[in-house]
Formats: structure tokens, sequence, C-alpha cells
């Protein structure tokens, strides 16, 4: 297997050395052979290549204070339009992506792709980008300071359609996998230049952490958010109301809302 090395931009703007740093990932996720329990594997970065990319060159066209990072997709939000928690609802009406989404090389039968057509909702996204139209009003104005991005483009399934998080594959896939994600994770924290990173979930934040710790000279700060999904008990109580204290706690909230910039 070869090693993991830092990928080389080329000279564009940002929002397409993005899309640079994604492919280089995937390419290098797809030199993996994995073992059970994944049986099946989604690449929304591919078969949903034009609402992703619509996202990317909408919103990630410049430098960003702080990132907000995501696990990776789930069946019936990313994995759908190849939007990070991409409730098709917000996706269309708030963020109003636009594109053709096909279908993805072998596509389960408890999982079918119906794109922004996709009628079930995504709670996590409902949830996240809710509050984030709640506190900004518009995409604009939570894209100045804000980024949303997956630290793993894949969706995993078992044969059953059961969905497997990366934390939760074999050790040796596990392994490989956070080896390249690592890589392409640093790359987009230095090309976004930001200065805060924070994990939506437990497993981000960690990875987010081990990522700026192998950097000597490092100043991102990295923190973390409950995650917004339903299977999380935490989530289900109040998860707006832990999230907002959360990121004021951070002194965070008044980033999110651009209401000040952070210069040190």
């Amino acid at each position: 297997m070869a090693e993991a090395k830092r990928i080389r931009l080329s000279e564009s703007n940002i929002s397409s050395q993005l899309v640079d740093i994604e492919d280089q990932l995937c390419t290098n996720l797809a030199t993996i052979t994995l073992h059970d329990p994944v049986c099946v594997v989604y690449n929304p970065l591919s078969y949903a290549v034009e609402t992703h990319q619509c996202y990317v060159h909408k919103y990630g066209n410049s430098t960003k204070q702080l990132l907000f990072l995501g696990m990776n997709p789930g069946p019936y939000g990313m994995a759908q339009n190849g939007v990070p928690f991409g409730d098709s609802h917000y996706v269309k009406e708030w963020l109003n992506i636009k594109g053709n989404v096909y279908k993805p090389v072998n596509e389960h039968p408890k999982r079918p792709i119906n794109g922004l057509s996709c009628d079930r909702r995504e709670v996590s996204g409902t949830r996240f980008w809710g509050l984030m139209e709640e506190l900004c009003g518009t995409p604009d104005k939570y894209f100045t300071n804000c980024y949303v991005h997956n630290y793993c483009p894949l969706c995993f399934m078992t044969k059953t359609g059961k969905n497997v998080t990366p934390a939760d594959l074999k050790a040796v896939d596990k392994k490989l996998v956070e080896k390249y994600c690592d890589v392409a994770l640093l790359s987009v924290m230095e090309l976004l230049q930001v200065k805060f990173v924070v994990g939506i979930g437990k497993y981000a934040e960690r990875r987010s952490n081990l990522v700026v710790q192998g950097q000597v000279n490092s100043k991102v700060v990295v923190g973390g958010i409950t995650h917004p999904s339903p299977i999380n008990p935490q989530a289900n109580k109040d998860w707006r109301g832990m999230c907002v204290q959360q990121l004021t706690e951070m002194k965070l909230l008044d980033v999110v809302k651009e209401q000040v910039s952070v210069n040190s």
C-alpha cells in the first residue's frame, strides 16, 4: 500500500483546489480492499458530482474562520445529494443547490438514491442546517466565516444495507481510511486557513485533534459539538440548546453569526 502523501494543488481558485483534494482522497480510498462488515460502498462525490461541486464552488471559494467537520455521508443525507448533512429540503430551499444526481455503482435495493427528489427527511441535516438558518438567516452570511466538510466522503454499508461508520470499520481498514482522510483534512484546513475546527460528534473531533497535534506549529483550535443524529439520545433532548451552549462556551457563536472577525 502506497504511503499517504501531501496533496499537491494546482494554481486555481480555492473551491477548485478543494475539489482536487477530494478527488485525490477518493482515488486513494479506492485502493483499499474493505473487509466485512462492509459489502457496499457509495461515493456521492462521483454519482452526485454535479450537486456536490455546486455546493463546493458556491460556498467553498474563500478562506474561513471555522470548519465544521462531519464524519461521513448518511444514507438519507450526503449519500443522496453530495452535500454534508444533506437534508433534501435544506439543500434545495436554503442552500439552493442544483444539479443532476445519478445512480451509484452497485446500488443497494434497500438504499436507493433519489437525489434532490429524496422525500425522506435527514434529521441530522434538519437540525444542523435549521440552526444555522436560525442563527444567520442566509447561507451567504453563514459561509462568510464557516464551511461544512466531511472527514470521509464514502458511505459504507453491510450486505443488508445497514450503515457502517468509519469508527466501526475493521481495524486494518480503519487504519488505512484514516491515514488518507487525515492527510486530506490537513490539506483542507491549510487551504481554508481555518483558525477553528469543530467536530460534529466525538469521532470527527478526535480525528481533528490528532491531525492538529501532528503539526508542531499549528495554532488551530479544535472543539466539538454534540452530533445531531436521532440515534444519539442526547441530541433528542434539546440539540439546539446544547449546540448553542457549546458554541457559546467555545466563544464561536458570534463567529458563526458573522458578528466578529477573529484575528488571533
